[in-house]
């Protein structure tokens, strides 16, 4: 067939006449090419098969990456180990899923005070347990503006106070208040959230001013006590009118009037500060180691803060020695300390200061002052202590963060009208009368310390 293509080619193109052997080399040749392309279409390499420059490279390449990796890796903190706990010792394939532990405590004393439309759980009238003092809204305070703030954490939520809730945790419980007539406004302010959902029942009182009582929830089988102690620690308090100027306080020495109850007592709340800033002489071991405003006796003067830190420390020191180490299978006591509540006073206290603020101070317009800070700070470095020393006793220690939220309050006193109808008809500022700008009006401000205390010993 070839030479019958050759003669005929030939007669047509003479000039691509080939000679027949040099013509079957050249078809050899293109065969070949077209078999080797054939295979190479149809019978392609592995993927893997790389060539050997490139593959180097990519190997190259691939272990300076691995290297960087592993030198930052080092540089971060180790992974945390799963929550794990052997099931059978003998087999450490069994294992059990633990869960993860529970979200730290929120920081309540970081945050702002927010408008809140939501009324108050009671007024002047529907609580009976007010002191008079702070019962602005019947002592005729005409604004009302400053019952309409909720306080709202940063970082958390504070949810509203619950009396349901409350009173669950308090079934068949002791709840005290033991401290100054802060501690008492604290309380007072429990007892009449509380009463929008079940009244309480006085059932003991004793010593001027209602300074012990004691309040039965029967429903409940629930009681609420308060207890005048305003250095916590045993003290022979002023007598102005008999001419004793000063506290004198026994710094190792401890008021049994409330201390002697602590075997009775499911949950305490201890709330003192503002007595350790008045004249007073502070005694240990039978000598006089400070005394604050002192100049008329004659005494080196000294300032009032390493008594408190002193007084606060032991205090919880002695609680937990008096507990007995020993929580059994019950449910744990609750001792929270209420820190530092400031005062407002735009002037003296004893001078006709007031408060005439109508709306909370936003975020950093106040700061708080050097005393209020130490004394804050005090009492959150004793409980930090004495939860650490105190673990697993059954006794758990907590701070009541209230200071810097208090100190956004200063539209929260009674003011004036700590007394019924101060200007007698005319208009505020027409005299001077004496205000009252530490305690809370109720309802108030002091509301927020019990929605703190819910959520604490819930937690």
């Amino acid at each position: 067939m070839v030479t019958n293509f050759l003669q005929k080619y030939q007669l047509q193109n003479h000039q691509l006449v080939l000679p027949k052997k040099q013509f079957i080399t050249y078809a050899v040749y293109a065969l070949i090419a077209i078999a080797f392309l054939h295979f190479l279409l149809f019978y392609p390499a592995p993927a893997s098969e790389k060539p050997v420059v490139v593959a180097q490279v990519q190997e190259e390449v691939a272990a300076a990456v691995s290297a960087r990796v592993n030198a930052r890796e080092q540089l971060l903190p180790p992974h945390p180990p799963p929550h794990r706990r052997d099931v059978a010792l003998g087999n450490p394939q069994a294992v059990e899923e633990v869960p993860p532990p529970p979200p730290l405590p929120c920081d309540y004393s970081d945050g702002e005070w927010v408008p809140d439309a939501r009324p108050p759980l009671y007024n002047g009238t529907s609580c009976g347990t007010i002191k008079d003092g702070q019962n602005c809204m019947a002592h005729g305070r005409p604004d009302t503006g400053y019952l309409y703030w909720r306080w709202r954490p940063r970082r958390c939520d504070l949810p509203a106070f619950s009396p349901e809730a409350f009173l669950r945790w308090l079934r068949n419980k002791h709840l005290a208040f033991v401290g100054d007539s802060l501690a008492r406004n604290q309380a007072e302010s429990l007892l009449c959230l509380l009463a929008s959902r079940s009244p309480p029942e006085l059932v003991h009182r004793d010593g001027e001013e209602n300074r012990f009582r004691r309040f039965a929830f029967r429903e409940f089988n629930a009681t609420v006590s308060v207890f005048w102690s305003p250095f916590l620690v045993r003290a022979a308090e002023k007598a102005e009118r008999a001419g004793v100027r000063h506290n004198h306080v026994f710094l190792d020495a401890f008021d049994e009037r409330w201390m002697s109850q602590l075997g009775t007592l499911d949950a305490a709340v201890l709330s003192v500060g503002h007595w350790f800033l008045l004249p007073g002489v502070y005694h240990d071991g039978g000598r006089v180691v400070a005394c604050h405003d002192c100049t008329d006796l004659n005494r080196t003067e000294t300032d009032f803060f390493g008594a408190f830190r002193d007084a606060v420390h032991r205090t919880l020191a002695e609680v937990a020695r008096r507990h007995g180490g020993g929580g059994g299978a019950g449910e744990e006591k609750v001792v929270a300390l209420t820190t530092f509540s400031p005062a407002h006073f735009e002037g003296d206290w004893d001078r006709a200061g007031s408060c005439p603020k109508k709306r909370p101070y936003r975020a950093g317009e106040n700061g708080l002052g050097y005393t209020e800070s130490e004394m804050r700070m005090t009492v959150v470095e004793a409980v930090r202590a004495a939860a650490g020393s105190g673990s697993g006793s059954g006794l758990r220690f907590a701070a009541l963060d209230v200071t810097a939220l208090a100190n956004l309050r200063p539209d929260g006193h009674p003011g004036p009208y700590m007394h019924k109808d101060p200007f007698g008809g005319g208009e505020a500022g027409d005299r001077r009368v004496p205000n009252d700008c530490v305690h809370w009006c109720m309802p108030g401000p002091v509301d927020t310390f019990n929605e703190i205390l819910l959520q604490t010993v819930l937690r």
